[in-house]
């Protein structure tokens, strides 16, 4: 058991209570209290710890705690949205748990996104803390949109929560938005990085602020928040279970950032683009429950270390008895929130056959998942219906829980081997179902042996060469952390100052893709500051070349923003490339600090005519240089001989 120095968990307390105060709404269970608007639905105040209001009470009321969206009208404008809900009503209230609902139905002939959204508070006997939940609707026959963001935001005060947790190496002192002030700060490459003058914390001064430098993969973005100091107390937002959010595991999502501020992004195109944003038309019915998230709230002596409350937020997750074990929640009140009895399991164990490689091999720790039905990878931009992901074992043994009753694919990906496996059949899951799939077998992308490989198959780009950043352009959180040195800023202007006469030039069997293959292929900047196309040069031998029969180089991207790559084989001068990938990506990975985006993946025939014996080199062209954001990060190239 955690210390019992920290109060957090739940215990049986005092029973539930509603106040309606007419323009309020107040829940209390003698531990939290929760202020809400009525009938907007707005989080005003929450009051716990000894602390009258942990939002920032500087903020006008409808920007403390609150839902919101972005969306347009088909060729309109992105616009953003508070969902201010214009009935209340109580759904449930017997002493040991109150559930409140804030319903803001679509108006015709408002200039209004056409959603119907129920927002949903619950407070539950002994906890510390509050959950939120909400139902989005929309009828056969609506009008069309593209829903481009969804999330519940929450400001902490800045006068008490000086403290930002968002994993165990990022536990640290953060800027005000004060600090971030043109008053106080130097704007960058873009609005959401600036270098901190001036801030209140002197200890601070010199750093690099942005937002995206602490963003998460959905799989790893469980708990973060924030530390109030005097009194010790933390806030928390605890998220059970993926399900809800777009783009899969791999997804990346803002978390906590300076502000204070504390997200539970639920759709969002960061790391990925328009792609991520769903569209309806043509009348199309759909609903989805987002949620519920945790807030959390706990606290401790005050002669004892801060981190002691992130710790005792990890537990709440870790621990059998609490959130991410007893999902799904069985109090929700929507009949449109699947309960536990009401869900199957798939089940099964996955092999990955390559005949070049090894044999038949179990596909270890490999992320095994069920999607709305597509193409084998469309799971990544797939954002209307719920996803169920676990890991295998290193048997390759998998168990999918709690699936909502539906017809998926199942999809899959496994480390160090290319490409996205996919089973062929529908798998349909049914209520109370436990389906097991038996044995299922990935051949993953191959044509011939392999000649020559660059990099990990691991749809990311950490593998290769991080520079150190610019010393006056340095976050500290980051400074001895070898997992997130791809989170410093400005890290693709340091390609121009190491590649200022000429670009990578890889020779296979001597360099090292640690050191000698940079992270990122952007543009090339020359002596007079002009951007240009940039071209990197694999040079490999071949003892003897096939008279027959096809090569393949293999290539995969784990990120790419407005690129467009070419390859050209032993002639730099072509004006038509051997292969071009013409212009795609929108991920954005580049500025926003990213490791990967969206994958994407080519299998390329080198006809054998275009090699020689002795010394060949491939040219790797990007073409696109409008923005020093412009290019790619290489997840893996493999060269094949043909067939044997």
């Amino acid at each position: 058991m955690f210390s019992s120095r920290v109060q957090g968990g739940g215990s049986r307390g005092s029973d539930v209570r509603l106040v309606d105060k007419g323009k309020y709404i107040v829940l209390d269970n003698g531990i939290v209290r929760i202020t809400l608007t009525s009938p907007g639905g707005l989080i005003t105040s929450i009051s716990y710890g000894g602390i009258d209001n942990l939002l920032e009470v500087a903020n006008a009321e409808t920007n403390r705690g609150y839902w919101d969206l972005n969306w347009n009208v088909p060729g309109g404008k992105d616009t953003f949205d508070v969902h201010h809900a214009t009935s209340f009503r109580v759904i449930s209230s017997d002493g040991n748990k109150i559930e409140v609902s804030f319903l803001r139905p679509y108006v015709s002939d408002r200039s209004m996104v056409p959603l119907q959204i129920d927002k949903r508070f619950v407070l539950l006997r002994g906890n510390t803390g509050f959950y939120s939940y909400a139902i989005f609707e929309r009828p056969e026959g609506w009008p069309d949109f593209n829903m481009n963001q969804c999330r519940i935001t929450f400001k902490p005060r800045s006068d008490r929560f000086e403290y930002m947790a968002v994993s165990d190496t990022v536990f640290r002192q953060m800027p005000t938005s004060s600090d971030r002030s043109p008053e106080r700060s130097k704007a960058l490459a873009y609005p959401e990085a600036v270098i901190l003058e001036d801030p209140h914390n002197s200890a601070l001064k010199g750093e690099v602020d942005d937002k995206y430098q602490y963003s998460a993969e959905n799989k790893d973005n469980v708990v973060h928040g924030w530390v109030s100091t005097n009194p010790l107390v933390g806030f928390w937002i605890i998220t059970a279970s993926d399900e809800f959010r777009n783009g899969g595991p791999l997804k990346q999502n803002l978390r906590s950032h300076a502000g204070p501020t504390a997200l539970s992004m639920f759709h969002s195109a960061h790391y990925a683009g328009e792609a991520l944003c769903p569209s309806f038309r043509d009348g199309e019915p759909w609903l989805k429950v987002f949620g519920p998230v945790f807030i959390y709230l706990n606290s401790a002596q005050a002669n004892l270390d801060p981190r002691y409350l992130w710790d005792d937020a990890k537990q709440q997750v870790s621990n059998m008895l609490v959130e991410a074990h007893s999902w799904p929640y069985s109090w929700p009140a929507s009949p449109d929130y699947v309960k536990d009895d009401e869900r199957g399991s798939v089940s099964g164990r996955l092999l990955v056959y390559d005949k070049y490689a090894d044999p038949q091999v179990p596909a270890s720790l490999a992320w095994i998942g069920l999607a709305k039905p597509g193409n084998a990878g469309s799971w990544q931009t797939e954002s209307k219906g719920y996803q169920f992901w676990a890991e295998a074992d290193a048997s390759g043994s998998f168990m999918i829980h709690n699936v909502i009753p539906g017809t998926y694919n199942l999809f899959g990906y496994v480390p160090g081997v290319l490409g996205d496996y996919k089973m062929e059949a529908d798998v349909t899951v049914h209520e109370g179902s436990s389906l097991e799939l038996g044995e299922l077998v990935f051949n993953p992308p191959r044509n011939g042996p392999t000649i020559w490989e660059i990099g990990v198959p691991d749809r990311s780009a950490v593998e290769f060469y991080i520079p150190d950043p610019d010393p006056g352009f340095v976050n500290r959180a980051f400074v001895n952390s070898t997992a997130d040195r791809f989170r410093q800023y400005g890290l693709w202007e340091r390609y121009f100052e190491l590649y200022p006469e000429t670009e990578v030039v890889y020779t296979v069997g001597e360099s090292k893709w640690q050191t000698d293959w940079f992270f990122l292929q952007g543009c090339w900047k020359s002596k007079d500051g002009n951007l240009k196309a940039s071209t990197w040069k694999i040079k490999f031998q071949l003892d003897k070349v096939a008279l027959v029969g096809t090569y393949t180089l293999q290539l995969a991207i784990a990120a790419a923003t407005n690129a467009a790559l070419q390859v050209r084989v032993n002639d730099p001068t072509l004006y038509t490339p051997h292969f071009d990938t013409l212009q795609f990506g929108k991920d954005n990975a580049i500025a926003r600090h990213g490791i990967h985006g969206l994958y994407a993946m080519w299998s390329i025939d080198v006809e054998s005519k275009l090699l020689k014996e002795g010394e060949n080199i491939i040219y790797l062209t990007q073409r696109k240089y409008a923005s020093v954001f412009n290019g790619v990060m290489y997840d893996y190239l493999r060269l094949e001989a043909p067939p044997l």
